[in-house]
């Protein structure tokens, strides 16, 4: 009866960790102790494993020839927890953005844990609520443990562990999209950097840490944080009715934009195939913002006419940021099953020009609307829940490729033929220092 009850106490915790009344026997908390003592010993054995592998690998990883001399590598890798190579491709992404990695990396440190729970590793649940942990500083430890040159590889253990505990779709070890874990870490960073701070207004930290003016804040979902002030901009959705021609604006804020690949273009999969031309970065661009009718499944309320009319679209950019992020819609649902579009997009590594997107191009500066690449999120494999991810990033002048555990030196012509599932450029005022956040 008892191993009967403590089976549907199993049962009942996995499928709902609100369950707050345990019964007489406190089955629940035993439940919830053995899964503990599992995930412990999933993570030690992982742990072994891996740095077993590390200790029987060369020095190729740290020491690298270039131009024919050895030179001491100073990145380094993130473990692999399981399944997290889409996490570790987003944070070695962001940890080459200088200016979001500076302030995160330049926070005062905070002691989320003290007396008897200080160190100690605990079982998450959503249930405990959310007051013991903090995004803000597992991903500024991380972040620190980055570049410093003092180990091969770092594992993000209590970063995952925070992610499970405040980002409940990112459970578990299967494989999660890199974009949809990007949005998620930076919607909840500029939530939580929106609290408090050892007593102080974060708001107040950003001010006086990043010397922000009025003009460069982009506001979303509440203060402006170092996430919109690095990757915020703001779009305008112009919507015109075809019966009556009315015209309806409205300014979106965004953190990055998703761009279709054309449809013409899908079945190319190498930057090599003659079959036609060559799918660029710009064709993608050009599809987001280009006139557009929309279909009878999108069909506009027009206010005038009082019912649903066809209508056109066209989005123009009314605001840039100091970091454009364009994710490239490689996944598509169809009837069953969603697909991969593997087709090789043409990027730029320098001078990607955004003028002709502007809103109002006669109101930029010659150089506010050029960027160039600092990072690249790359997808290996054929569908959205298996595969693998990695990142190319530059780093004082040199390319790194970014793969978990590994981390080696690359050039250009390797990064142009990468098949872009993530790209971050920085806008040429900031990265020169010119136009300092």
């Amino acid at each position: 009866m008892e191993k009967t009850c403590f089976f549907i106490s199993f049962l009942i915790y996995r499928c709902d960790d609100f369950v707050v009344n345990d019964t007489k026997l406190g089955l629940v908390q035993k439940v919830r102790e053995h899964l503990q003592n599992l995930e412990n010993s999933a993570f030690t054995a992982d742990r072994h494993r891996k740095r077993k592998l590390l200790e029987n690998s060369s020095l190729n990883s740290k020491l690298l020839k270039v131009n024919g001399s050895t030179n001491a590598l100073c990145a380094t890798g993130l473990r692999n927890l399981g399944n997290t190579c889409f996490m570790n491709a987003i944070l070695q992404s962001l940890s080459n953005i200088q200016q979001f990695c500076c302030y995160f990396k330049e926070l005062p440190a905070v002691e989320l844990r003290n007396g008897k729970t200080a160190g100690r590793r605990t079982y998450h649940t959503r249930s405990q609520g959310d007051n013991n942990v903090s995004l803000v500083e597992e991903f500024r430890k991380t972040l620190c443990a980055l570049w410093q040159g003092s180990q091969t590889a770092f594992s993000p253990e209590s970063l995952f562990y925070v992610v499970w505990k405040i980002m409940p779709n990112f459970r578990g070890y299967q494989q999660q999209d890199a974009h949809e874990f990007m949005r998620y870490l930076l919607d909840h960073l500029h939530l939580e950097l929106q609290g408090g701070f050892n007593g102080v207004s974060r708001s107040v930290i950003l001010q006086e840490n990043s010397g922000l003016s009025a003009s460069n804040k982009c506001c979303i979902n509440g203060a402006s944080t170092i996430v919109t002030a690095i990757f915020g901009g703001i779009l305008q959705n112009e919507v015109n009715c075809l019966i009556c021609g009315t015209e309806s604006r409205k300014f979106d804020p965004f953190l990055d934009l998703s761009l279709d690949i054309p449809s013409q273009f899908r079945n190319k999969r190498t930057k090599n195939q003659e079959n036609g031309p060559m799918c660029t970065l710009r064709d993608c661009l050009r599809s987001f913002t280009d006139l557009e009718e929309l279909d009878e499944t999108e069909l506009y309320m027009c206010h005038k006419c009082k019912k649903k009319q066809k209508s056109t679209k066209k989005f123009w950019i009314q605001k840039l940021p100091k970091v454009l992020c364009l994710h490239l819609k490689r996944f598509h649902w169809t009837e069953y099953l969603r697909n991969k579009v593997d087709t090789y997009v043409e990027f730029p590594l320098r001078d990607l020009d955004m003028k002709c997107y502007l809103l109002e191009p006669e109101n930029s500066g010659p150089e506010s609307c050029r960027y160039d690449l600092a990072a690249v999120v790359v997808h290996h494999g054929s569908g959205v829940g298996s595969g693998h991810y990695t990142a190319y990033a530059t780093h004082e002048g040199r390319w790194f490729h970014f793969n978990d555990s590994t981390v080696t030196l690359t050039d250009e012509e390797t990064v142009v033929k990468a098949k872009a599932y993530i790209l971050f450029y920085v806008d040429r005022q900031a990265k020169s220092g010119s136009d300092k956040l």
